[in-house]
């Protein structure tokens, strides 16, 4: 609990940012804290060790800070989930909805085939950004076996746009 309270006092609150209305969850302060960094690995590691995945799927960008030092420290392989045009080779899109129209994200054809995958990523919120990562691995033969995140937004209701998939957060924030 202890590591708990220091990682969400790394976390700072932008407000109106990016537009008006809208309390920004930053996590440049609790990466920018070697401690509280660790901590943050370690406690995604033991959520992420109980889904017994052979493979990290990390969400551009910050899905990148987490899951790889997660994928390192467990022995299993890493595969970015990247903005479209940012992977060489063949490559599969999965489109999905923001409140000011769409984006994509892209992985290589051959990334996650058969085996069994986590998404990482450092927020939940709406949801939309890993609903397409799942989507994704689940297009490309991969078994999600869990989604974990650092923060969830849960008043936002993005956990009930994951379907079936076990979703897991160090941190929630309900307001």
């Amino acid at each position: 609990m202890t590591q708990l309270l220091n990682i969400q006092s790394k976390i700072r609150d932008i407000p109106d940012y990016p537009k008006p209305g809208i309390l920004f969850k930053d996590i440049t302060p609790l990466v920018g804290d070697g401690p509280a960094f660790r901590a943050t690995i370690e406690l995604l590691c033991e959520r992420v060790r109980q889904r017994s995945p052979e493979l990290i799927v990390g969400i551009e960008a910050r899905g990148f800070i987490f899951g790889a030092p997660v994928a390192e420290r467990l022995g299993i392989g890493f595969v970015p989930a990247r903005k479209p045009g940012k992977l060489p080779g063949k490559r599969v899109s999965e489109s999905y909805a923001l409140e000011y129209g769409t984006d994509a994200i892209e992985m290589h054809e051959d990334a996650v085939h058969g085996r069994a995958v986590v998404v990482v990523d450092d927020l939940l919120a709406t949801g939309g950004t890993a609903a397409a990562a799942i989507r994704l691995c689940e297009r490309l033969n991969g078994r999600v076996v869990g989604a974990v995140f650092v923060v969830e937004l849960g008043f936002l209701g993005g956990r009930a746009r994951l379907g079936g998939t076990h979703v897991d957060a160090l941190l929630g924030y309900d307001a």
